[in-house]
């Protein structure tokens, strides 16, 4: 990170102020396990905590309202406050310098391997907060406020000869620390010490949902813990094979997917928060804790193209076994171990984020039709089979169902790929997908991945999917396609037609539509909204469509150095651990909606691939379709 984007008048995000009693969502950073996260603040205040996994109520909610709950560890003092992640891994560390010295507080989830996990008892959830002071003294203040359940539960904090128990409905909550603690009459654990150069402390939150509980000793195992933790995460990031540009930035993208994958089933959540608002003051506010099928091929992808196949694997491994619950219709989201997620509900006794209500867990989109997710899921197959992997007979006819699905089902309205709440349309991106499904199930029976594919129906209907789509979704006075087929409006889910291999980028209409798209969509710099503005006051810039915008520039439609100019410009978005909301204030460069964004680190990784690939002069990846090839050819002929 360094300046600001160039063209903007935004301050860096490390210099944005919070907003007004309330954090900036920049000012926030993820810690994790695998299983669950946390956000702690700039501050040392840990603000959210779903345990035991991601979609659970939180035991601290402070995130979404002051009242929430959260456990502050700082000084008490002024403090010029610095922060990174230990290299290459997901342990925070917060630095507060005061006029009398230096105090690191360092946080993470511990992680292990599997050897050490089989030698070791460790507990079944804990998070570690480490305090070292460097430089003369420093005193440091703890406030330990649990407030389960969204804020609806309080804890009876009890003293027991190991530290601070508490009782919840997730299971025994154990604190423990070699501070002097105290409960006060409000229920919170509070602790005072003065800390001296060299001086370190510890404190563990331990929660046991299964007897017996494993309670690891505070000092030396702590430390030992700590340690373990680092070489764990720097094995892990030492994996990754990407040399290109950016590759700080490219890290911490594959860090941050990383903490959003949940390891005991392979699925990965699109947040670890909800209702963290797209606009300040706003009712934009959802649950995105669950696992979304759209996100399949795009992480698929990038994973694969970072070198961590296992990861890839799981996560295909994770989508075959959610999408046969429910075939041949598939749901939008799932949780993350593939069932159906809660009904939606407000919850009204929270303020929200800075005032943005209403507080929503559990997702509608789960009851929506979108048919693009049977493009997704099918291509994310495809490069799982690419990559070697092979299909059970099962598996392979869950797929020829899906097939025999698009083909009855593409001609419907559908709600779309941004699951808007105003009904079904013939959506522009769906109809592509569609057409993805049936191409990928042909390259697949090609191949001999899937056997007894119907070659002549799924064909057929390939090519009146493409016709459609060619005839109806381009529009000649705009020289762009659009959003909806015979309409106007454009949407940047258009910029992936070349990704798909529907469209080459170097073509004449994708350089109309590109064209279009910034006329329209731009929010300044390379910011990308994803959409044509509704009523004002709008949504931020689009995070993943703006890297969408630099990867078709890599892809071909423009040159190199308009590509890495874009490129550059939009990594500069990040705050300053380099992570991503889901959008991004064009006016302040502040980070909007639910933090970190599993599909804003994607979209960065996939174009940063394809950057590099440009770079080195190599052909772009994107999917080959040789045995659709003769009929785009004829069509593209066609229209010239």
């Amino acid at each position: 990170m360094g300046d600001p984007p160039q063209g903007s008048s935004a301050p860096a995000p490390w210099e944005r102020r919070p907003l007004g009693a309330v954090e900036a969502i920049d000012d926030y950073a993820l810690i994790g396990d695998g299983r669950s996260a946390a956000l702690v603040s700039r501050r040392g205040s840990i603000d959210w905590l779903c345990w035991p996994r991601f979609d659970s109520p939180p035991l601290f909610a402070r995130l979404l309202d002051p009242d929430g709950g959260g456990w502050q560890l700082a000084p008490p003092a002024s403090s010029r406050i610095s922060r990174r992640y230990v290299e290459a891994t997901n342990v925070l560390q917060t630095v507060f310098d005061t006029a009398g010295g230096t105090l690191v507080l360092t946080d993470l989830m511990p992680v292990a391997s599997e050897e050490d996990t089989r030698r070791l008892l460790m507990p079944e959830h804990e998070l570690v907060r480490g305090l070292e002071c460097t430089r003369g003294e420093v005193e440091v203040d703890m406030v330990f406020d649990a407030r389960p359940d969204y804020g609806r539960a309080r804890v009876r904090p009890r003293p027991s000869a190991l530290g601070i128990r508490m009782s919840t409905h997730a299971g025994l909550l154990l604190l423990q620390a070699n501070l002097p603690m105290q409960i006060d009459d409000d229920g919170r654990v509070r602790a005072r010490a003065r800390l001296r150069a060299g001086d370190r402390r510890f404190c563990s939150l331990t929660l046991a949902a299964e007897w017996p509980a494993i309670v690891p000793p505070i000092g030396d195992w702590t430390r030992a813990s700590v340690d373990r933790s680092i070489q764990w995460w720097q094995r892990w990031a030492g994996r990754l094979t990407y040399g290109g540009p950016a590759r700080d930035a490219v890290v911490r993208s594959a860090l941050a997917l990383k903490l959003l994958m949940f390891a005991p089933s392979g699925a990965v959540v699109a947040a670890p928060t909800t209702s963290l608002p797209e606009r300040i003051g706003g009712d934009l506010n959802w649950d995105y804790r669950f696992c979304w099928l759209r996100d399949a091929s795009l992480t698929v992808r990038a994973m694969f193209g970072l070198g961590y196949h296992e990861e890839a694997e799981a996560f295909v491994g994770w989508l075959l076994h959610a999408t046969r619950l429910t075939r041949p219709e598939l749901r939008i989201l799932y949780d993350v171990y593939g069932k159906a997620p809660p009904r939606e509900q407000a919850l009204d006794h929270l303020r929200g984020y800075a005032d943005s209500r209403p507080v929503r867990v559990g997702n509608a989109a789960a009851a929506q039709l979108q048919l693009d997710v049977y493009g997704e899921v099918i291509d994310a197959v495809s490069h799982f089979c690419h990559e070697g992997g092979r299909l059970d007979r099962e598996t392979q006819k869950m797929l020829r169902g899906f097939g025999e699905f698009v083909c009855r089902h593409w001609r419907e309205p559908d709600e779309g790929i941004w699951e808007p709440r105003s009904g079904p349309a013939h959506n522009t991106h769906s109809r592509v997908l569609c057409w993805t499904a049936l191409d990928r199930l042909l390259q697949l029976g090609a191949s001999g991945h899937v056997h007894k594919v119907p070659v002549e129906a799924f064909a057929t209907h390939r090519e009146q999917i493409h016709r459609d789509v060619v005839e109806r979704a381009w529009n000649a006075k705009l020289s762009s396609y659009v959003a909806q087929l015979d309409g106007e409006a454009l949407d940047a889910s258009l910029l992936l037609l070349p990704w798909y291999g529907f469209e080459a980028a170097t073509s004449a209409r994708m350089r109309g539509t590109y064209a279009r798209i910034r006329e329209r969509l731009g929010a300044g710099g390379s910011l990308l909204y994803r959409n044509e503005p509704g009523a004002p006051p709008r949504e931020g810039a689009f995070g993943i469509c703006s890297f969408w915008g630099a990867e078709y520039l890599a892809l071909g439609g423009g040159t190199l150095d308009d590509a890495t100019e874009a490129f550059e410009r939009l990594v500069g978005y990040g705050n300053d651990l380099n992570l991503f909301a889901e959008e991004i204030d064009p006016a302040t460069g502040a980070n909007l909606g639910n933090f970190p964004q599993a599909f804003t680190h994607v979209g960065l990784v996939n174009a940063a691939l394809s950057l590099d690939r440009r770079s080195r002069g190599l052909p772009p990846v994107t999917p080959r379709n040789e045995s659709g090839g003769a009929a785009r050819s004829a069509a593209d002929r066609a229209r010239r």
